[in-house]
């Protein structure tokens, strides 16, 4: 049995635009400390994993490989996706590469994570219900109400539901209940029980997946056979219909750094300037004042400006989804 680090590394970082783009997503950005996430995740795990398992996509797999080289990793192993399918088919796609007993820690490539006692005793209990046969997700103790989040109702580590990602008012109940965590989207399991899981609940993921797999070009997956799978997440897969599944709670120190508002205070804490009304620039150091603005960023790349009010930070992805169609060179 080997524990595996599986790197979901497919995402595009589209409410980071302009400086997470689809031939750099926001994952290999080397802007936090000089490394970039993909290889803090890489080397945070390493003390629990005998070895990684990268599923990403055919745009990014070279910016893979070449951190994986700058961390001191070689023992790896890669499947590179044709097209984004989502996570259900890209953890399966994994678990057929594995033994299936092997044990699976499933992490985003673009989360921030601080190491240290609270993140290890969490894994390691994670790890550990995974060998006694449960679907393991991990459940992270809220800091503030939050709607871009999904959240895990629990009573001990016994999941008793899942729920969307809430407005203002449902997230301040959440807190206040005590009993609800953000989504981590990080999971541990054999390989063998989520495949089986899978093949129950959504037998066409598992299916066309599985074909895909196996009609692989090295670790080049088939375009055409991975467009005929499903898109659909892990959670509405497998994690929301099982009767296996366990949470840990957890209160290590996470962010998903899937918006400006939590990069702002990122960087912010790494000594920034921010200026009396809460503004600041990125991208560039070009002398900036603001005027009669408060709480706002502005992000500058070569060939695009970003303004940004931080409370609408989420709605990047608008942004990046409607400059696919108007002007794709931009993305």
């Amino acid at each position: 049995m080997k524990i595996i680090n599986l790197i979901l590394s497919g995402g595009i970082g589209s409410r980071l635009w302009p400086i997470s783009r689809k031939g750099r997503p926001k994952q290999y950005l080397p802007i936090f400390g000089g490394e970039t996430l993909f290889q803090k995740t890489a080397k945070r795990n390493q003390a629990f994993c005998d070895q990684v398992l990268v599923v990403g996509n055919k745009d990014n797999y070279q910016l893979s490989r070449k951190d994986l080289d700058k961390a001191g990793i070689n023992n790896y192993q890669e499947i590179i996706e044709a097209c984004p399918r989502n996570t259900a088919a890209a953890i399966a796609f994994a678990a057929f590469a594995v033994k299936v007993d092997d044990i699976l820690f499933v992490t985003p490539s673009d989360h921030l994570i601080e190491s240290g006692t609270a993140y290890d005793q969490s894994v390691n209990r994670a790890i550990q219900l995974a060998k006694e046969g449960f679907i393991v997700t991990f459940g992270l103790k809220p800091r503030r109400p939050e709607t871009g989040f999904g959240y895990i109702e629990a009573e001990g580590e016994e999941v008793k539901s899942f729920r969307e990602k809430p407005n203002l008012d449902t997230a301040e109940q959440f807190i206040k209940k005590g009993n609800f965590y953000w989504n981590s989207g990080m999971f541990c399991f054999q390989a063998g029980l989520f495949l089986d899981e899978l093949k129950e609940y959504e037998s066409e993921v598992y299916l066309r997946s599985k074909e895909a797999f196996e009609k692989r070009k090295d670790s080049f997956l088939d375009e055409k056979l991975s467009t005929q799978i499903p898109s659909i997440s892990v959670d509405y897969a497998v994690m929301e219909q099982s009767n296996k599944i366990k949470v840990v709670p957890s209160d290590f120190k996470w962010s998903d750094m899937g918006s400006f508002e939590q990069l702002f205070f990122y960087f912010k804490k790494q000594g920034r300037k921010v200026d009396s009304n809460g503004n600041m620039v990125l991208g560039t150091e070009v002398h900036t004042e603001f005027v009669g603005i408060r709480n706002s960023l502005i992000i500058q790349t070569e060939d695009a400006m970003l303004v940004l009010k931080r409370s609408k930070a989420q709605d990047v992805k608008r942004v990046y989804e409607r400059l696919q169609n108007e002007n794709p060179d931009l993305t």
